[in-house]
Parts: C-alpha cells; structure tokens; sequence
C-alpha cells in the first residue's frame, strides 16, 4: 500500500486502522524490516470484542458492545486509554493500540500499546447507567487487564471518575485494593500529581522546541486549536501565557475565530456556561473543520482521527502542526506539509506526556510512595525533551519529517525487544 493512499470505508470514512498499517509500512521500508518482524508487530497480539447487558434507570435491559485491543507487549504491560463513542469500532480499537506501541517505545517507557472502548453516547447516559455500564465493562475486560498486563487509562468521553470505577471494580474481584490496574485515576485513591494536565503540558513543551527550531517567535503567534477539551484547552492556556494569540477554537458544537485573540480561560468559562464555545461574544462562528483551515502560524489539532486529509491539507495555512489528539493526519496530508515545508510534531511525540506521567503514576502505585507536582515536571520534561532531540535529529539525517522519524525510532526499539525475547516456544 503507498503512504499516500487514502484507505475509505464503505461508509466513506477514512479507515484508521489502514492508515495505522500505512504509516508502518513506511517505516518498515525504510528501516529494511525483516519480513518475520512485519508479521508480528503489523498485527494485535490480542482483541477482546464483549457483548454485555446493562439495567438502564427506566428497568429495561441494553445491550452494548466494548473492545480492549492489545497491539504488542514486548517492551513491558499493554498501555492504553479506554473510550466511550457512539463511533468506536474495531478498526479504531486496533489503530489506537498500535499507535500506543509506538508512542511508548519514542519516550523509551516500558510499556507495550492497548486500546479500549464502548460502543455508546455517555451523554445520553444517566451518572447512575455510565457507573453500571463501566462496572460491566471492566468485568467483562477483567481476563486481560492487570497491573501486570494491561493498564487502562482515561480517553475520549472518560475521565478520573470513570478509572475509579474500575479500579474498585478490579479491587473487589481480587479481593484486596489494586491502584495500579488503572491510571488517571483521582489523587484520593493513587492517582498522580500533573496528569491532568500532561498531554497539553508535552504539547505546549513540543510546540516551542519546534518554535526554536523553526527560528519562529511564540509572542505573537496565531494559534487554532481543534478540540477545546482537557488537552485542547489546557494547551491554548499555556501557550496565552507564554505570549501566543489563541485565534480560533472549536469544540463538538462548532468554532469561534477573532484574529484579534481569544481569552482561553474566557472562552472556557462560556462553555461551561453554555455547553460550548460557539457563541462566545466577539467572534465569528466557523465550522469544527473551519477551524483547521483559518490563518494561524500553530494548528493543534485535539479532536478525532482523520481531520487532516488530503482534501483540507491544501487550505491549511499553519507552519506548525502539533497532533494533540490521535491519529488526526492522514498520510497524503502528510506528504502535502511535508513539500510545502510545514512541520507536523506527530502524535506519538507531541501527546505523549499522557502515556508518560500514567507512567510515573504506575510506578508510585506499585511502590506506594509518592512524588511531588515538582518532580513530575522536572522527570517528564526530561523524557519529553530527550525524546523530542532524538527524532529531531533522526529526521535531519533522514531528510524525512517527523512522523517517519519518530515510526523509524520508535519500531527499531520494539523491533530489537522482539529479537531478543524471541518467538516462544
């Protein structure tokens, strides 16, 4: 399959899983993989498809379908987030997974990649159904979830809440208290200083490493972002403060742009307020893909898979492009930045702060010992910035941009973790 392919469902949406397989044939390529290392690390080592019933608040009984993907567990336990979405199918599932190995194996974290979800609205869902839906779920995954094996996290539409759930949900069949199954889990029960914040923490650290790269000032920088959740939010506050101008963000009930600015904490204070950023006063209304094509020198895209595609890549005006969320770039909008000489920090680099403080929060929880919001900071700005001079460096020697720099990092390491260990028996 070439790189630049665009792989369609029959629904006409842009296949993730597809795309997972072409971004690693690229570098599989380049590397010069040996065909039985393909075969391996080109499949799940495991996926979990649970059918489970849930008593809803009316008495009556639904059912639901999950998924808990396990890509590759040679460099330590799978790692990976659990999402609830209407939209979340196998494939998804699969991408995600595989795209969590490589995000492990560029931060050199000994952790293997996984991916869950459940097919579902939660906001159509009562705090009283989410509970006994994430309880069933977390039942039904419990074969293969462990401190040891699979530690889930948070993803889209979950939070610390739901991670409590199943953290006492494991606790309780084990018989005994189990912290580590999961991370992202609230501070009262084992979870960690700075993860709420850390994905846009790395975010915002990767944007101005590029920034000085790329010899671009970040006062006065136009920034869009297109997702204004957690990370979304978070980065478009950190990157106000260090003197950029946040000139559009979007969330799922659509877009606001004023070239003169947006206040970030304003913004979010009136989606609290109204259940969304559209609205805000002063600003124009734009579409959720408006956002990704307004004039801006940074774009983080902090939404959903396949945003940026070869059909909008052309309008894009942003120098910088920083992948908040996973998955948000399709490869023939890689190649159509790439030979006009914008810059995309991939995800598997740019978000992978999250992966890297659930980390630190593992391994407190295992130890039962816990570290300061001081020290956090200080070790993930270590790894982040180690990480991001390796793949910077590799894609200079390269002559390649920085998705396939940090693919060709990432798989040589899992690479040589499979050689070593083996094919057992």
């Amino acid at each position: 399959m070439a790189v630049h392919d665009e792989v369609q469902t029959t629904s006409g949406r842009l296949n993730p899983w597809e795309m997972a397989q072409a971004q690693f044939t690229a570098a599989a390529d380049r590397l010069k993989l040996s065909d039985d290392l393909r075969a391996i690390l080109s499949e799940p080592k495991r996926e979990l498809i649970v059918h489970f019933p849930v008593r809803m608040d009316n008495g009556s009984i639904r059912m639901f379908t999950g998924f808990r993907v396990q890509h590759n567990v040679n460099r330590g336990p799978a790692k990976g987030g659990i999402r609830y979405d209407a939209h979340v199918t196998l494939d998804e599932v699969k991408a995600l997974a595989m795209w969590m190995t490589w995000k492990c194996a560029v931060v050199d974290i000994p952790y293997g990649g996984a991916k869950g979800g459940v097919i579902c609205n939660p906001k159509a869902l009562s705090n009283a159904e989410l509970e006994r839906l994430t309880r069933r779920y977390a039942t039904e995954i419990s074969l293969v979830i462990g401190p040891h094996s699979d530690i889930p996290a948070p993803d889209v539409n979950t939070n610390p809440q739901v991670m409590a759930w199943i953290m006492d949900t494991y606790s309780m069949h084990a018989g005994y208290t189990v912290p580590a199954v999961v991370t992202g889990k609230p501070l009262a029960i084992g979870g960690s200083e700075g993860r709420v914040e850390a994905t846009a923490t790395g975010v915002a650290a990767m944007i101005e490493m590029a920034a000085r790269d790329m010899q671009m000032p970040l006062e006065g920088a136009r920034v869009a972002v297109q997702g204004f959740g957690n990370a979304g939010s978070i980065a478009a506050k950190l990157l106000h403060k260090k003197g950029c101008r946040v000139v559009a963000v979007s969330d799922t009930g659509g877009g606001v742009y004023d070239e003169r600015g947006l206040d970030p904490d304003k913004v979010l204070l009136h989606k609290q307020e109204h259940g969304t950023v559209v609205g805000y006063p002063g600003a124009q209304t734009v579409s959720i893909e408006g956002v990704l094509e307004v004039p801006c020198d940074i774009l983080i895209p902090a939404a959903t898979e396949n945003q940026l595609t070869g059909r909008n890549a052309p309008k894009v005006q942003a120098r910088l492009i920083a992948e908040a969320a996973n998955g948000p770039t399709t490869p023939e909008a890689d190649r159509i930045f790439f030979a006009r000489g914008a810059r995309v920090i991939p995800d598997i680099l740019a978000n992978a702060a999250g992966v890297t403080v659930s980390y630190f929060e593992w391994v407190q929880d295992l130890q039962s010992f816990f570290w300061t919001s001081d020290q956090i900071a200080e070790k993930l700005s270590h790894v982040m910035t180690q990480a991001y001079g390796e793949v910077s460096a590799l894609a200079q020697r390269e002559r390649c941009d920085m998705r396939l720099a940090a693919y060709m990092l990432a798989i040589s390491r899992v690479a040589n973790a499979t050689q070593l260990r083996g094919v057992y028996p």
